[in-house]
């Protein structure tokens, strides 16, 4: 307590000292410890490559189930969304976010009259998903903008055109289901191809089932009808080069005399 003075000043109490106690062994100790003999061994702790590894296959079974699940209830012939003829209906793929259904319709009218275009939304954000159907009017109007327009570049980017194979190919899946055309995401830089595009199943021989043959040779003709065309190029620019060698020769005799003539009578003039 404090104490008080006769002056109403405080004084201070003493310091007060705390004794701890003294290291002591653990002998008292050992008699709770378990035996060794009876010690379970220990476990091995995973490392953080082991941890990364199975999470990413939890991850990956994970997915597979939902695939699974989802694949069982698509069915692409009862799709509300899914309307018009499957036959004449045009897939337009990596389409520009800011892209609209005019733009798509004044691009793609060059090819034959448009029916309907549908832009494919998110349901939950309402956001483009960068791709669209465009049904033709005639079939022969869908099949002109299949071979034509592929590669077209709309809003600044260049555009890929399919067939609608949802309904028009046994057993196709799209790509949110684990299926689709091209490998650019399959997985890691090992096994993903670097060229994407509808040629490339093709050139690795996994196309589906039912595509006609004359479709998987488009790639191989399309780069064959390129090497003529370099081939035709190269062709005119050495005869056009051979024709201007042989004007040259041609020429030269007349220039040559013409110079000599020249200079005798200019000679002769300052003479």
């Amino acid at each position: 307590m404090l104490k008080t003075v006769k002056n109403d000043t405080l004084e201070k109490l003493p310091h007060e000292k705390h004794h701890n106690q003294p290291y002591c062994g653990i002998a008292p100790f050992i008699r709770h410890f378990e035996d060794p003999r009876d010690a379970p061994l220990p476990t091995k702790a995973a490392t953080r490559e082991e941890r990364i590894e199975r999470k990413r296959r939890d991850k990956a079974e994970r997915r597979q189930a939902v695939l699974e699940t989802e694949l069982q209830i698509w069915d692409p012939h009862n799709d509300p969304n899914a309307q018009g003829d499957a036959f004449r209906t045009l897939f337009v793929a990596r389409v520009n976010y800011d892209t609209t259904e005019s733009k798509l319709r004044r691009e793609f009218e060059v090819y034959g009259p448009v029916k309907r275009i549908y832009l494919v939304y998110n349901k939950t954000t309402s956001k483009p998903r960068g791709y669209a159907f465009i049904e033709y009017e005639h079939e022969r109007d869908m099949h002109s903008a299949y071979k034509h327009a592929d590669g077209k570049k709309i809003d600044g980017r260049r555009v890929l055109v399919d067939v609608e194979r949802g309904r028009t190919v046994k057993g196709w899946q799209p790509r949110r289901l684990g299926g689709g055309l091209g490998g650019t995401r399959r997985g890691g830089p090992d096994v993903n191809i670097k060229h994407s595009g509808r040629d490339d199943a093709s050139r690795y021989d996994e196309r589906p089932i039912g595509v006609p043959e004359r479709e998987r040779d488009r790639g191989t003709e399309r780069r064959a009808d390129r090497s003529r065309e370099r081939d035709r190029e190269k062709d005119r620019g050495e005869r056009k080069r051979s024709r201007s060698r042989e004007r040259r020769r041609r020429t030269s005799p007349s220039r040559e005399r013409g110079g000599k003539g020249w200079g005798l009578g200019h000679g002769r003039s300052w003479g």
